[in-house]
């Protein structure tokens, strides 16, 4: 069991990693060949063409400004300057609202680690219990609740924590809540024409009716010919042969190859088999797709399926041709594989384990005794080593998780991410929480199970339980100090960009390819956050000494990635912050959890008069998810109608000409589909949603609606579609 001191080595260790990966950064990222790398986000968006350190050019590789390099630290104030509104506009709400999540964690947890230590930690360390228990303990323990005797008064005070802690944290959650509610809102209302504003995707069309919205051309097989590369001789290594101008040759070349291109294309769209029964639906108004995304468009709830389009970038057009009957299929399977993953994977959690324990590992390996019995070596295995195996055996999880939500048929990234968090965090709440407790428990105090009678195990797993602190204040060091302190280091885009930069970059276009900026990783990187919540939450009544190590978790984090969102991460979509309930819930039961844990210890610890009022903070709090749930979760999930009619009329008010036909009939165009001019449509896009094009248009009837024909492409602007979605 670790030790302070293991735990004082452990800090040092953590902290000299990451000032060397700060300092590394700080030298690093002011010099000029590596500009791309850490500032790419500023390339990507035409702001910027030269290396700039503070404000000026330097040289071509190497910056010889002295002066930058004592300010190795700058970039931290700058990372915070930017205001809230700017950051949005710069990057997006959903980076600008990721950001505020870990401001939540700090409104939470400061107030209660200041409490915590002025009442909690003083109430534990004045007892001596665990000096007569005959467990394996350490100092940090006798800070925590193990150290009250069994059925004393003072428990009282960790009840009346614990109420004061959930309210706490609830108002917390619903301020938050009501902030991103309304960030969101005014977002969707602020923002300039978007394709999937007017955009409804229809699934399970039935593909032999007439009245079809339209089949959606999915499989693209380009098949490419050796003769189309073989078709000019020009003699053996240029030695010999026919000479050709190098320009006309290749010039030709591009023109055969764009007709064979055009001729698949052609012939796959006139394939009956590559038609599928889905379709992205344009309107004219927000109004018109607003009613048709958010009501049941036939009498079978199975057909003519609507939901809101995800936008052009957020679509995962691999999984529109899994038809829509082997969805649930697909998910009982997925299902099972992750039952079988998460509990198997218990495995190596309990190797992890083994290492905190070095009777564990002398008996294992007594020819090393010797070795680690050394009060350094000592040190590091207890206090560094579980932290860091639990870290890299959980390395590949995320690329698992992601393979089986596509497999699920997810339709939009977005929705992929949001599937692989929330697995991904159940995933940490069995093995790495519950997993780390159970195994750690049973290796620790295994001489206690061995020598004592049946009825005594629950009392020993009760006052073990708070234990496992030092475990995971080492995990939360390597994790949330050294890890986060490494993403700012950027190691393995900075050598990939230079060695693509030196082999393959040959023009400007092939320079800006190489660059890698990167997402935040919204499925691997909330989870993460997630289980500091649920540790924090946990540990606060239990054992208030790991809040600090959290609190510098959030703190740092939020400096390091408000950096990367402004100079570095290029996100792939924008959902508007549709991720919040996801968070909120998630928040919601690591503090029921802390309450059903809390209600269980205090009951080994014969506290039974504590009981019945525990048990009316889980049913409290589940009744003000409820609230929450009911009072801000439909922003999240539905438009409002109202704010769709304000919309619209606002727009046509200002601008009587606006005709939005142009700008959405090819948004949602697949890839292979989009020829040489329509790669620069994502450019011309931006410049519509900054100034509409003004186009004369004149309002279809609904009894008019043409219908598309039965090769048209997957999106259409129709006027309004049938009865039940025009606007009356």
């Amino acid at each position: 069991m670790a030790t302070i001191s293991d735990i004082g080595v452990a800090a040092a260790i953590n902290i000299l990693s990451a000032f060397a990966f700060f300092l590394a950064f700080a030298i690093l990222r002011i010099q000029p060949v590596n500009d791309r790398v850490y500032f790419p986000k500023w390339y990507l968006k035409g702001l910027r063409s030269s290396p700039l350190v503070n404000g000026a050019f330097v040289g071509k590789f190497v910056n010889l400004d002295f002066r930058s390099y004592a300010r190795f630290l700058s970039w931290m104030p700058a990372a915070l300057q930017m205001p809230e509104p700017e950051l949005i506009d710069h990057a997006g709400l959903d980076s600008a609202v990721y950001l505020r999540i870990y401001l939540l964690g700090l409104k939470i947890f400061v107030p209660i680690a200041i409490i915590a230590f002025t009442i909690m930690v003083p109430v534990n360390w004045t007892n001596n219990t665990l000096e007569h228990s005959g467990l394996t303990y350490s100092g940090i323990d006798k800070l925590s609740i193990s150290n009250i005797p069994t059925a004393s008064h003072r428990f009282w005070t960790h009840l009346v924590m614990a109420y004061a802690f959930t309210f706490w944290t609830c108002y917390m959650l619903k301020r938050e809540y009501e902030i991103v509610a309304a960030m969101r809102l005014y977002f969707l209302a602020s923002e300039q024409q978007r394709p999937d504003q007017f955009t409804v995707l229809v699934r399970n069309v039935p593909p032999d009716r007439d009245e079809s919205v339209s089949e959606f051309v999915e499989h693209f097989f380009l098949v490419n010919h050796p003769d189309h590369y073989l078709s000019h001789q020009t003699g053996f290594l240029g030695l010999w042969g026919n000479s050709v101008d190098a320009i006309d040759f290749y010039t030709c070349k591009v023109e055969r190859l764009s007709r064979d291109i055009s001729a698949e294309r052609e012939k796959v769209t006139n394939n009956s088999k590559s038609i599928l029964p889905a379709a992205f639906v344009s309107f004219k108004t927000r109004w018109g797709a607003a009613v048709c995304a958010q009501t049941q468009q036939s009498r079978n709830p199975t057909m003519w399926l609507t939901e809101w389009a995800p936008e052009p970038r957020d679509v995962y057009w691999e999984n529109l041709a899994i038809p829509f009957v082997f969805l649930a299929i697909r998910r009982l399977i997925a299902a099972v594989s992750f039952f079988f993953l998460t509990f198997f994977f218990m495995i190596p959690i309990a190797i992890v384990q083994s290492l905190a324990n070095i009777e564990s590992i002398e008996k294992a390996l007594p020819f090393l005794k010797h070795i680690i019995e050394l009060k350094f070596i000592k040190s590091l295995i207890q206090g560094f080593l579980p932290g860091i195996a639990l870290k890299i055996f959980l390395l590949f999880l995320p690329t698992i998780l992601m393979i089986m939500s596509k497999f699920e048929g997810f339709i939009s990234l977005s929705a992929l991410e949001r599937r692989s968090a929330s697995r991904y965090y159940f995933f940490q709440f069995i093995n790495v929480f519950l997993g780390s407790i159970i195994t750690g428990t049973a290796f620790q105090q295994l001489n206690s199970f061995i020598h004592q009678s049946t009825n005594q195990i629950p009392k020993t797993i009760g006052v073990s339980i708070p234990m496992k602190a030092t475990f995971f204040i080492t995990y939360i060091m390597v994790d949330g100090w050294a890890g986060v302190a490494a993403e700012i280091l950027r190691l393995k885009p900075l050598i990939i960009y230079h060695l693509k930069n030196f082999f393959l970059v040959k023009t400007e276009k092939d320079r800006e390819e190489a660059m890698d900026p990167g997402t935040i990783g919204f499925n691997t990187g909330e989870p993460q956050i997630q289980l500091y919540f649920l540790l924090g939450l946990v540990y606060a009544v239990v054992t208030p000494i790991l809040l600090p190590f959290i609190i510098v978790f959030f703190g740092l984090a939020y400096v390091v990635y408000r950096h990367q969102i402004i100079n570095v991460y290029n996100q792939e979509y924008e959902s508007a912050a549709a991720f919040w309930p996801d968070v909120h819930v998630r928040i919601i039961a690591a503090l029921i959890v802390s309450q059903l844990l809390l209600m269980g210890l205090l009951s080994t610890k014969e506290a039974a008069q504590s009981t019945p009022l525990l048990i009316t903070l889980p049913v409290l709090t589940i009744w003000f998810h409820r609230f929450c749930k009911g009072r801000y979760e439909p922003a999240f999930i539905r438009y409002p109608l109202q704010e769709a009619m304000m919309k619209d009329t606002l727009e046509r008010t200002r601008e009587v000409n606006l005709n939005l036909k142009g700008f959405l009939q090819n948004a949602y165009i697949h890839p292979v589909f989009k020829s040489a001019d329509d790669s620069d449509s994502d450019i011309a896009m931006e410049e519509w949603e900054q100034e509409p094009a003004l186009i004369a248009t004149k309002r279809s009837s609904k009894r008019a609606t043409p219908m598309p024909s039965k090769h048209s492409r997957s999106s259409l602007s129709l006027p309004e579609v049938n009865n039940e979605c025009s606007k009356p």
